[in-house]
């Protein structure tokens, strides 16, 4: 049994930080598939309106529509560096949580269906890492797999051993369909995700389809969606998503809660309060290896009358401190960074900003202690203030710009959802799976699955 190990060093600087290894055991699904087989799963799926490799739409390829989504997810900051694009100038899509996408994932199933029944797919040896240029026998088998899905179409199928032009493609397209960054190298991550046999993403399609039909119901005008295992937040209005952002949410052992809400003001600058469980398990351990630590990240302690005690004053090597209330101040090292998104909830969580935003780039995303932390997100926050008077973006830049603790009531409803979708197709009959983070998909071997964990 192999292991895929996930370890990353946390600065308490975040409000969710914390250290920690995930270790996951690899299964060995030994899965075969004949030439027979291949070529009767190619034709079924030739069958099949909704095989994206296999048709165009509207003159666009559907890697192109593909490559185009992953854009405008992964768009760059400009509102950050002082040029606002407006998010409703951002090409519109169908919001995940609709009955169309609904009707989308119903369309998939017969596509997986058929591929199970015939075998499967085949896999696909992860001895040594594929890119473009490389010779070896796993590229043969590779083009078997990424052609059953049709992520590589029947004319550029072939049987070389050559990672070719045609093969960086379709794998591109594979990862872009599980949430992995677009680089045509296919590692563990990728190994991982493509070696899940086709059973089992069968019956990830038949439970999510549950999920999203006993959700798509009225949501509201303008609303935010967190998909949890995807890690990105979609804004929609109007029945359209506007915007994509990918987000960082809550690790194995400190999930992001499902839950239900409506923003009710934005936090310009805000004070970071440590909440207990970050206090236990990472600030007295943090204290006790560096007791300059909290006087470094300006993090300032108060008992229950509002005096500040001194952190020399605290016995680090007992409790106490858990029941003392911490509180970073505003300022470019502030766990939450400029702004914060606050929406009442009994898990007292939020989103927010953050200085570290090398993490939005990761393959996994999962490190925080449950709150939300949101890739360019001063667009958001200007299109949840855009109906609430005197806060348009240059308001506020010039409230961001001060430094100081500045509070926004918003005006008019943005409702706030948070759930767990693990796989749905788009009306380009583009299919989507992601790691099921949390085991909640109710299918043992997918817990097994490192997916995007390294």
């Amino acid at each position: 049994m192999s292991y895929s190990d996930r370890w990353r060093p946390a600065d308490l600087a975040e409000p969710d930080g914390a250290f920690e290894v995930l270790v996951r055991p690899k299964p060995d699904h030994g899965l075969r598939l004949t030439r027979r087989g291949l070529l009767t799963g190619i034709a079924a799926l030739a069958g099949l309106r909704a095989v994206p490799a296999l048709a165009e739409s509207a003159g666009e390829s559907p890697i192109d529509v593909l490559m185009r989504a992953q854009t405008v997810r992964e768009w760059q900051d400009k509102f950050d560096a002082g040029a606002s694009t407006p998010v409703a100038q951002l090409k519109s899509d169908v919001p995940l949580l609709s009955p169309e996408t609904a009707a989308n994932i119903e369309a998939a199933l017969p596509q997986y269906q058929a591929i199970a029944g015939n075998g499967g797919w085949p896999r696909v040896p992860d001895q040594q890492r594929l890119r473009i240029g490389t010779r070896s026998e796993a590229v043969m088998v590779l083009r078997q797999r990424l052609a059953v899905t049709g992520d590589l179409a029947p004319s550029q199928f072939g049987y070389g051993d050559t990672f070719d032009s045609y093969v960086d493609a379709a794998v591109r397209r594979f990862q872009v369909r599980h949430g992995l960054k677009p680089n045509g190298l296919v590692d563990k991550p990728v190994f991982d995700v493509m070696n899940v046999p086709a059973d089992i993403r069968l019956r990830q399609l038949e439970t999510n389809l549950v999920r999203v039909r006993s959700m798509s119901g009225n949501l509201g005008d303008r609303f935010i969606f967190v998909n949890i295992p995807a890690a990105e937040l979609e804004a929609v209005e109007g029945g359209r998503v506007i915007a994509r952002h990918n987000a960082v949410v809550g690790k194995v052992d400190r999930q992001t809660p499902v839950l239900t809400s409506k923003v009710s003001e934005i936090n310009f600058n805000p004070f970071w309060h440590v909440p207990v469980s970050i206090i236990r398990k990472d600030l007295i351990p943090k204290m006790r290896a560096d007791p300059e630590y909290l006087t470094k990240n300006r993090i300032r302690i108060y008992d229950n009358k509002g005096r500040e005690i001194p952190p020399e004053a605290i016995n680090w090597d007992t409790d106490q401190a858990a029941n003392l209330a911490f509180r970073q101040d505003p300022g470019d090292i502030n766990a939450m960074a400029t702004v914060k998104i606050s929406f009442p909830n009994s898990h007292d969580v939020y989103m927010h900003d953050t200085p570290f935003k090398d993490l939005f780039g990761d393959n996994n995303r999962f490190y925080s202690s449950g709150c939300m932390r949101i890739q360019n997100v001063r667009e958001l926050v200007a299109w949840i203030l855009r109906d609430t008077p005197n806060w348009g973006p240059q308001q506020i830049d010039d409230a961001i710009r001060t430094g100081q603790r500045i509070d926004a009531k918003v005006k008019g409803a943005v409702q706030v959802y948070t759930n767990y979708v693990t796989a749905w197709a788009t009306r380009e009959g583009v299919v989507h799976f992601r790691d099921d983070i949390y085991a909640r998909d109710g299918i043992g071997e997918l817990a097994y699955v490192p997916g995007i964990m390294q």
